[in-house]
């Protein structure tokens, strides 16, 4: 049985026998470590609680994320690539100014993720949940229409709306 730190350790040196000791367990507590400025390729995170954990400036490619917890992970400025979020819970995850391409978020939890600044080209969205609780701007680069839910308004920006209703609040 290894340790969360040595675990982190497994995963930057050894992601073979990471990925090897993954297989033999269900679940694992990885929750507020620091991945920041590492890349990462092929790692099993599926049905890991990665709570709090930070990827901020990391390269992913090839990550399976698959039922994993990740509220309020930061994957501010990360470069993720081919990574597999279906079923992930994103709750106030932060993917500010990150760069996400060819992910699959089916069935992912969106509500209040941050996708401030992001290039989401080519991800899929499409059977995600929640996506239009996510927190956006006009400079959030959304994939094309085929890969977002058939409601989802690209144009819509929670900030705006939020002004909208404290203007039309009355003072009486």
């Amino acid at each position: 049985m290894y340790s969360k730190e040595e675990l982190a350790e497994l995963i930057i040196k050894n992601p073979e026998e990471y990925n090897s000791y993954k297989k033999s367990v269900e679940e694992l507590d990885l929750t507020e470590l620091d991945f920041s400025n590492i890349t990462l390729e092929e790692i099993d995170f599926s049905n890991t609680e990665l709570a709090g954990t930070s990827f901020t400036d990391a390269h992913l490619s090839n990550c399976n994320f698959t039922a994993a917890d990740l509220n309020a992970a930061d994957f501010t400025r990360a470069n993720i690539i081919e990574s597999d979020f279906s079923e992930a819970i994103l709750n106030g995850t932060d993917y500010s100014y990150a760069t996400v391409n060819y992910c699959n978020f089916t069935d992912a939890d969106m509500a209040g993720c941050i996708v401030k600044e992001a290039d989401l080209t080519d991800s899929d969205f499409s059977a995600s949940n929640n996506l239009a609780a996510t927190r956006a701007d006009e400079t959030t680069i959304w994939p094309d229409n085929d890969l977002l839910p058939d409601d989802f308004d690209t144009n819509y920006n929670k900030e705006d709306s939020e002004e909208e209703e404290e203007s039309s609040v009355s003072d009486y």
